[in-house]
């Protein structure tokens, strides 16, 4: 097997990553180039943008919503860019899945791991067709390595790249291992969240999001085991072809 860092240093990003290296359940492993997982690359600098195009980087698959490209600075990216939102409603959508998210919630408290397995289930079958965009973008991008990133690329794009991941091959653990590593990368960027917050409740906030603990996306794919038969199934539900999954599988591969 191939071993190399695994950790990107893209200067303006702090939770950069390949998905190359890891072990799958048949004894092999996942290409290097093929897929690296970010938060927000409108973060680069400008040597973090040559660090992108020296990795052989072509196209962009941004999870963001509508409402947060608001913020972008001007300017083009230069890469082929792919919007596909994860979780994009009306508004009166919204008010009911924050209704459900605040249930979730309450009933799991203050079980950390649970409630971020119930939100993220709830995502999962709110959107599912923003899944299958996803996926679909990653699966049928040009020749050329891709990059999947949302703001902190830990949620949205953890559960993206878990899907990729397990379609690949990859174990449960191993994927579970690779999510929960955003919370430490992450965590100057919550620091400043924390030093920011002005009561006790939002600090309270920002340590609950702050959390990518493995078991709750172990508990997830376990959720999906119970309700779909698996999470391959679950993306069939989505509305992805065959032909969609195993490009997906074959990406990494």
């Amino acid at each position: 097997m191939t071993i190399r860092p695994r950790e990107l240093a893209w200067e303006g990003c702090l939770n950069v990553r390949d998905l190359g290296g890891l072990p799958t359940e048949d004894g092999g492993q996942t290409c290097y180039g093929r897929v690296v997982r970010a938060d927000s690359v409108r973060q680069l600098t400008e040597f973090g943008w040559q660090a992108v195009a020296d990795y052989g980087v072509r196209t962009v698959v941004d999870l963001r919503g509508d409402y947060e490209l608001q913020d972008d600075p001007s300017g083009e990216l230069p890469l082929d860019v792919v919007h596909v939102p994860f979780m994009e409603s009306t508004e009166d959508e919204w008010k009911a899945i924050e209704n459900e998210l605040e249930a979730a919630a309450a009933a799991a408290a203050p079980d950390i791991v649970a409630q971020t397995r119930d939100v993220y289930l709830i995502f999962l079958r709110r959107f599912r067709s923003n899944v299958a965009a996803g996926i679909r973008a990653v699966a049928r991008a040009p020749a050329g390595g891709v990059v999947v990133h949302c703001v902190g690329g830990k949620d949205r794009t953890g559960l993206l790249c878990a899907f990729l991941l397990h379609l690949a091959g990859v174990g449960i653990e191993d994927i579970a291992t690779d999510y929960a590593l955003s919370e430490e990368r992450l965590q100057p960027r919550m620091a400043a969240w924390l030093a920011e917050a002005k009561t006790e409740a939002e600090r309270e906030w920002v340590r609950r999001v702050s959390c990518t603990p493995a078991e709750s996306m172990v508990g997830v794919f376990d959720e999906l085991e119970r309700r779909y038969g698996g999470a391959t199934e679950f993306l069939r539900s989505t509305g992805l072809s065959d032909e969609d999954l195993g490009l997906a599988a074959t990406r990494l591969r």
